[in-house]
């Protein structure tokens, strides 16, 4: 049986949540469906979007309308926002924004059409097992990872505290509606939205949130983890406030991922080098995508 391959999966639904957010539900059998139950959040999977149609002309944002038509020629990455095993099938469900011209086809899937799938890739974050308190951080599309990862600790490590804090721009940029909190809130989960311009939740930075909750729970810096996936400005913030604070923390970074294993050498990120002043690239697709925010050189301006 194979750790990782190139898998067929059939759509079960592909359902619009917000103004550009959208879930897509996949279902694997077969090898596909061994491999992909046992996918950690964090990882993620190349997918081929090449055949999809385009939606009808008034369906295309104004903004997409110049590059709808370019060729869908490297496949695309995606992390998923849960994982279901039932019987000999399993289900991924993929959170994602149509932002260019392949996810805006990719939009266009319907309830029974065939993906070509290529993963599970890529490494995914740890569980907090020696700790008693788990800080998830998500911005934008950042959630599905997160909500992902919620999942499992609540299945895995069920005496971690777990608190949830997802940040945008405004209400319209979350990725779903407030109901959709639900999944994370189920179990005692406590979550806190937050928007740039206070449309929805909190104003202000997701971030400044984290930290106003931390300086208010005071929690042992042994027994507390941070995890975060989303804008690597967000990350880098994350990371100075864990470093701050002595906290241990991991960040899923983002690049553009063309292979998914290392190969292309497309998707370098910078990391420190314990002990030294140097510096080596690694993969974000093959070591990564999830990271010890220690290690990253954040290039990103806050």
């Amino acid at each position: 049986m194979k750790n990782k391959g190139m898998f067929s999966a059939i759509v079960s639904a592909n359902e619009k949540n917000s103004e550009q957010f959208y879930k897509l539900e996949l279902v694997f059998d077969g090898d596909g469906a061994q491999q992909f139950a046992r996918a950690r959040a964090g990882q993620f999977a190349e997918l081929d979007l090449a055949n999809c149609k385009l939606p009808q002309a008034e369906n295309i944002p104004d903004d997409l309308k110049d590059s709808a038509n370019r060729k869908i020629l490297l496949r695309r990455p995606f992390s998923f926002s849960d994982v279901k095993a039932a019987g000999d099938k399993t289900n991924v469900e993929i959170l994602y924004c149509a932002v260019g011209p392949a996810t805006l086809r990719m939009t266009t899937l319907a309830k029974g059409d065939c993906v070509s799938v290529l993963g599970p890739l890529g490494n995914g974050f740890s569980l907090p097992d020696d700790k008693s308190k788990a800080v998830l951080v998500a911005g934008g599309s950042g959630a599905g990872p997160i909500m992902h990862l919620a999942k499992q600790i609540k299945a895995d490590s069920p005496n971690v505290e777990i608190n949830v804090f997802v940040g945008a721009a405004t209400r319209e940029k979350l990725p779903f509606e407030n109901c959709w909190f639900d999944k994370l809130t189920t179990g005692g989960a406590k979550t806190t939205v937050a928007t740039d311009d206070g449309s929805a939740g909190n104003k202000g930075f997701v971030t400044d949130c984290v930290l106003n909750w931390l300086n208010e729970n005071k929690s042992a810096a042994s027994e507390t983890i941070i995890y975060g996936c989303g804008p690597e400005a967000m990350l880098k913030v994350l990371a100075e406030i864990a470093a701050e604070k002595g906290i241990d923390c991991e960040v899923s970074m983002e690049r553009v991922m063309a292979c998914g294993f290392g190969v292309c050498q497309g998707c370098a990120v910078e990391c420190k080098i314990n002990g030294s002043d140097k510096t080596i690239y690694k993969m974000c697709c093959k070591d990564g995508p999830v990271f010890n925010a220690k290690e990253i050189v954040f290039k990103t301006k806050v």
